[in-house]
C-alpha cells in the first residue's frame, strides 16, 4: 500500500473500530463500504483507490442501488 493509501485508510480503520459496532450491519452493498474502500486502496493506491471509494460512498444512500459491487481490476 502506498503512503497516501495508508493515510486514507486510517479513518476507515477508526470507523470500523468505533462506529461500526454501533451502526450495525445495514450496508446496501456487498462487500461493505469499508471493506470496499480498503480493498480499493490496496489494489489501486491512494489516488485512484480514494476516487473509487468516494464514488462508492456517494452511491450509498436510500435511493441508490444495492447488491454486489466488487472493486474493478
Amino acid at each position: 500500500m502506498t503512503v497516501l493509501a495508508r493515510i486514507l485508510a486510517l479513518p476507515v480503520y477508526g470507523y470500523r473500530l468505533v462506529f461500526s459496532p454501533w451502526v450495525g450491519h445495514n450496508c446496501r452493498f456487498q462487500p461493505t463500504c469499508s471493506v470496499y474502500t480498503l480493498e480499493a486502496l490496496q489494489k489501486h493506491g491512494g489516488v485512484k483507490g480514494g476516487w473509487l471509494a468516494l464514488r462508492r460512498i456517494c452511491r450509498c444512500h436510500p435511493w441508490g442501488s444495492s447488491g454486489i459491487d466488487n472493486v474493478p481490476d
